[in-house]
């Protein structure tokens, strides 16, 4: 063989394996830097009302800068950040006005959801201003809520993810527990309302938790976080009835969001 069709032959030969390996390394790195973003969906838990700092642009939303996905945002530097948790949020509102910014680039979705469909503020009012009895009473309506109707409306939620968001790994987290019992509050709720909150809360998250599993999503449980910082304990990560901020009410303070929700998120993502 004759040199210059050694050397063309060689020649070849070097480019054909480059190509190889440069459509290898292609191959290999297209998935992970097409599903890298984070979108933080979900309600006032997720969005951060209770905890101040609010961005100008979120307007009603309340979305903070202390809250736990803008923490989790700020510590990994995704290759984008979408938060569209919205304060007052229930999973109709989800579907409608949060799923726009997930697309295929999507590695990561969070969120918070079902609290509000079930009736917490109702649930809350109730406790606060009515008896014992009348508050279970609204307590064992949500929780009649939650077994009848709430799945299928996480359903709903989970799959339209899903659909938009194929390769994003879903966070789904839950609720705390409210209130130390036996603690140091002196007034306010009974030990009985205190208790069956707590209850109904576990409740709730148990439901969600099943639904998450159900689509192979992740569930944060922020209940042991949360353990030693509930209402009535020597150091709250939760605001009581705020009769000045009654919007903030029975959320996590800015203290909650880092100690309580953080932790969990930085566990499941």
């Amino acid at each position: 063989m004759r040199r210059s069709r050694i050397t063309a032959y060689v020649t070849s030969l070097l480019l054909a394996v480059g190509c190889a390996l440069t459509g290898a390394a292609t191959a290999q790195a297209s998935p992970a830097a097409a599903a890298t973003g984070y979108v933080a969906l979900g309600d006032s838990y997720s969005s951060g009302v209770g905890a101040g700092s609010y961005l100008s642009s979120s307007g009603d939303c309340k979305r903070s800068s202390k809250a736990y996905p803008y923490l989790w945002q700020a510590a990994h530097s995704p290759s984008s950040f979408s938060f569209m948790a919205c304060s007052g949020a229930r999973t109709g509102d989800v579907l409608a006005n949060q799923l726009g910014t997930l697309n295929s680039s999507t590695g990561l979705v969070s969120l918070t959801i079902g609290g509000n469909d079930a009736g917490f503020s109702d649930v809350m009012t109730t406790c606060v201003l009515q008896s014992d009895s009348a508050c279970l009473s609204r307590i064992n309506t949500a929780k009649a809520y939650v077994d009848s109707t709430l799945p299928g409306q996480l359903d709903s939620v989970y799959t339209a993810i899903s659909t938009k968001a194929p390769s994003a790994h879903v966070a789904v987290l839950g609720y705390p527990r409210f209130y130390k019992l036996g603690g140091s509050c002196l007034a306010g709720l009974s030990e009985t309302k205190r208790s069956a909150i707590n209850d109904a809360a576990d409740y709730l998250n148990s439901a969600i938790a099943k639904r998450a599993a159900d689509h192979g999503f992740t569930f944060g449980d922020v209940k042991s976080t949360f353990t030693g910082h509930e209402i009535c304990s020597s150091s709250t990560w939760l605001h009581s009835l705020d009769l000045l901020n009654i919007g903030q009410s029975y959320h996590p303070t800015a203290a909650g969001q880092s100690g309580g929700y953080l932790p969990v998120m930085n566990s499941v993502a």
